[in-house]
């Protein structure tokens, strides 16, 4: 395999874990920067680097490769070094963070935020009450159905200490594991990662008697990569992953919930996090992740959920009427594919307005931010966003593997959409695209008792993917007047924009990847790579190092999106 060095150019501190090999550093040495190297092996990449005396930061095994600080004259020896093999060298842009769940940076006004709080107290309306019963969680539970001997791992800001000694406190027989993947101290200063652990498992129950979590008994993994602002290098979100990678059977995690996504810089096979995905979704993990907040623009669908093997999850919601279905609808910012590959994204959809889960008002930046949405029980906090339907997901999933244990990771995906209920207008006919809402809103009992099998994943090769050897693109083609349809294995145009009920998902497929690719909106996929943001892909995959995002841009984050 040809060895890779990739610059991310990451803008946090990197803190070590793993394998360190400090050099003391020249008088007036240039600032080093950190890299990801990759090569046919984690030593071969740490001969490589420490070769030409750069610092390693993190052993990452999950993507064949190691994390390292770097001079630029130790990079140009790289380069160098690397000149006479054909390598692949990609350059990267200043990242500061992953776009986690927000595109808006503007405060919530406290009027319209007391007025969603008093509704909600004044009308006994308790949003995750309303998921559980709207996904069939709450029949699953009835049946005795909790998650119960299923990990699900949870990679974000961490989860506030005072829910951990809540828990404990009220002697549920409920194990939580914590790890930093930054090096920092263990505690959810965002508030971000409480949120959705808390969807996915908290056992704590509501005045009616029901779980606040959809799989309360689940064990819960809580995997800290991002900061308090909801920051992040690849480092730090790489040594995550690694880390359960390398913990999946020791802690039986079956689940990973990744409710962040960051702006595409690369086709998904090329994308350190990405490859990280596909080795823990080949490893029988079921990987979940956001589609982004981007939404409703098309091409919107994030890292890691452009990876067309996982189970990328849009969002929808009952519009504050639980009772009537008819209102419900996709939420305005819900990100839509298809992927820059071709892939129909987000698979399905879960509820993703405003859900409730906890977080500490004392010690997390959203709750702060935004007094107005907590409810009348302290330390719960109403959000909306892709992150909180993911959430949603990974919690149904647990209970899908709790019913059957030897379900893989393309059944659970495969039942999953199976099962799943599109939007329909008062004709019968779709109401929104396959590419704003897949296969539609799951329902995790019908999706339990699911025979379905096969529907998930036709066409693709993840071993191939993974070695290099074949890459994919997806059934989605582009016609004259910019819209997106899908087409079949002879390419012809699929009625209902993509549904053949009973032939199965044809466009939940793929097809050996053609450069032939060309979409009209500056993504030119021939020889070249050229994007319309600013990076030229040339001769091995030159970025074009000149490119410095805007304040606009994906390095600039916070994790709030107007409640729907």
């Amino acid at each position: 395999m040809r060895s890779i060095l990739s610059r991310w150019l990451m803008a946090a501190t990197v803190a070590g874990s793993a394998l360190v090999l400090a050099q003391p550093a020249a008088p007036h040495a240039m600032p080093a920067s950190a890299y990801i190297v990759q090569s046919h092996g984690t030593q071969s990449a740490v001969r490589i680097v420490t070769g030409v005396g750069g610092r390693i930061t993190h052993d990452l095994p999950i993507i064949h490769g190691v994390s390292a600080m770097l001079t630029p004259a130790q990079a140009t020896r790289l380069l160098d070094l690397f000149a006479d093999s054909s390598v692949r060298t990609q350059w990267g842009s200043t990242w500061s963070g992953m776009a986690r769940s927000p595109v808006t940076t503007q405060r919530q006004s406290t009027s319209s935020g007391d007025a969603v709080r008093n509704d909600a107290v004044r009308n006994g309306v308790v949003p995750n009450q309303d998921a559980r019963v709207e996904i069939g969680a709450d029949r699953l539970g009835a049946q005795g159905f909790d998650g119960s001997g299923v990990t699900v791992a949870v990679l974000d800001t961490g989860v506030a200490s005072s829910w951990i000694q809540a828990i404990q406190n009220t002697g549920y027989s409920k194990q939580l594991v914590t790890y930093s993947a930054d090096g920092s101290r263990f505690e959810d200063y965002s508030g971000h990662g409480s949120h959705v652990a808390t969807i996915i498992g908290n056992p704590v129950r509501s005045i009616n008697g029901q779980p606040l979590g959809l799989a309360p008994m689940v064990t819960v993994i809580a995997v800290k990569a991002f900061d308090g602002n909801g920051s992040s290098t690849y480092a730090s979100v790489l040594s995550g992953l690694n880390w359960i990678f390398n913990n999946r059977a020791t802690y039986n995690i079956r689940v990973l919930n990744l409710s962040f996504a960051a702006k595409p810089q690369s086709f998904y096979w090329n994308d350190p996090i990405d490859q990280a995905v596909m080795s823990l979704w080949q490893a029988g993990v079921v990987v979940v992740a956001s589609a982004g907040n981007w939404g409703p623009k098309a091409q919107t669908i994030g890292v890691p959920g452009n990876v067309p093997y996982i189970i990328t999850v849009g969002a929808m919601t009952d519009n504050y009427t639980p009772a009537n279905p008819l209102n419900y609808r996709l939420t305005s910012f819900s990100s839509t594919g298809p992927t820059f590959e071709g892939f129909v994204k987000p698979e399905i959809l879960a509820p993703g307005g405003h859900i409730i889960g906890t977080m500490d008002g004392n010690t997390a930046l959203i709750a702060q931010q935004h007094p107005a949405f907590q409810l009348h029980i302290d330390n719960l906090y109403i959000m909306s966003g892709t992150s909180q339907a993911a959430a949603v997901v990974s919690g149904a999933v647990a209970l899908m593997l709790q019913a059957d244990p030897s379900l893989t990771p393309d059944t659970v995906k495969c039942r999953l959409m199976s099962s799943a209920r599109p939007a329909v207008d008062t004709q019968g006919q779709l109401a929104y695209s396959v590419f704003q809402q897949g296969a539609g809103e799951i329902n995790v009992y019908d999706a339990v008792y699911s025979q379905s099998t096969g529907c998930a994943n036709a066409g693709l090769n993840i071993a191939s993917d993974l070695a290099g050897t074949a890459h994919f693109g997806g059934p989605a083609r582009q016609a004259a007047d910019g819209s997106y349809y899908v087409v079949d294995q002879n390419g012809s145009p699929i009625n209902q924009q993509g549904y053949l009920w009973n032939n199965g998902y044809l466009w939940n497929s793929g097809y050996l990847w053609n450069s032939g690719y060309l979409w009209n909106n500056g993504y030119l996929w021939n020889s070249g790579y050229l994007w319309n943001n600013g990076y030229l892909w040339n001769n091995g995959y030159l970025w074009n190092a000149s490119f410095t995002p805007s304040a606009a841009s994906a390095s600039a984050i916070n994790m709030w999106v107007n409640q729907e």
